[in-house]
């Protein structure tokens, strides 16, 4: 499993690949990018941010002040090292790059990642689905007699959305190889 610090790291240098940012952007960027269950606090962001500029990956560009604040916003932007080391990061294609913490940040960068790769880690990421399908599936058939309504529910709800992450998943693969969709479109409601 790729640590949170790990993640955080190819997160900002992902970001600052893009240009120049102070941390409140940062953060704010991070968390959109996390989606509403992760939120990124300061307490993780600035440790990371401060081990980052010691490792020579990102540098300090400037300091600016904003009418609404008088402390100074420090601007931050990756060094030629960390251009390497976020490139290197992108194209590992180890469990790491599929995994559950690593995965939406790694596909938020895909446009600086070679198409060999991206399949590589989309194939990685639905084995790894279909690898969870299959076993919560079986938990499924084994408990629904004993479980509670609700519970057998929530069950069929994560069955429902690992299946449909692994029918996106086989869609983006398809046009990463330049074929049709895996899939069927869905009927528009005017049909």
């Amino acid at each position: 499993m790729a640590r949170r610090a790990d993640t955080i790291e190819l997160a900002v240098l992902g970001l600052l690949h893009e240009g120049p940012m102070h941390g409140y952007e940062l953060r704010k960027r991070l968390n959109l990018m996390l989606g509403w269950g992760r939120v990124l606090s300061y307490g993780s962001l600035y440790p990371a941010l401060k081990k980052m500029l010691r490792a020579n990956l990102i540098t300090e560009v400037a300091t600016t002040t904003t009418p609404t604040s008088r402390r100074p916003r420090i601007v931050y932007e990756v060094t030629a090292a960390g251009n390497e080391h976020f490139q290197r990061l992108m194209t590992e294609v180890g469990p790491t790059a599929w995994e559950d913490d690593n995965f939406d940040i790694r596909f938020a960068f895909f446009s600086s990642t070679d198409m060999e790769i991206r399949l590589r880690v989309l194939e990685g990421r639905r084995s790894r689905l279909q690898e969870r399908l299959a076993r919560v599936q079986g938990e499924l058939e084994r408990t629904q007699a004993e479980v509670n309504r609700y519970a057998a529910e929530l069950q069929r709800h994560g069955v429902e959305s690992v299946e449909r992450e692994v029918r996106w998943l086989s869609d983006l693969i398809q046009a990463e190889r330049g074929g049709p969709p895996a899939t069927a479109p869905a009927p528009s409601p005017h049909d």
